[in-house]
């Protein structure tokens, strides 16, 4: 017999959470070459956001050995982003239980917006 009620994707939680976490995979592809694509999941948009900065500094980090810590400008980050062939996020929509597309400009003020909270908190 089909089920005929709503269906949910996401378990119900009897206290509500703080911060919403969302399902959210990340496709990477840094060169034209298909070969290059890769893809990562995270429990959160945030920790998506997180993910895609340390692949940054993991780039800094091959690229300059000898540096004992690593810092960077958001403009080089963003040119990085830029730079990589392809870059998306997909994101459950919770109540379709779909996955939604986002580009590269949506991620970068996604990341703006991230950095800026966190350099409020500290």
């Amino acid at each position: 017999m089909p089920f005929l009620g709503k269906k949910s994707c996401m378990p119900r939680s009897r206290s509500p959470k703080p911060h919403k976490m969302v399902h959210t995979i990340l496709l990477i592809q840094p060169t034209v070459r298909a070969d290059s694509r890769t893809w990562s999941d995270y429990e959160s948009t945030t920790d998506c956001l997180e993910g895609i900065c340390k692949i940054y500094e993991e780039f800094l980090k091959k690229q300059n050995p000898s540096m004992a810590s690593i810092t960077y400008d958001v403009s080089h980050l963003y040119e990085f982003i830029d730079k990589l062939s392809d870059l998306s996020c997909l994101i459950l929509n919770t109540e379709t239980c779909q996955y939604v597309p986002h580009n590269k400009d949506w991620i970068k003020e996604k990341i703006f917006v991230m950095l800026r909270t966190q350099a409020r908190n500290d």
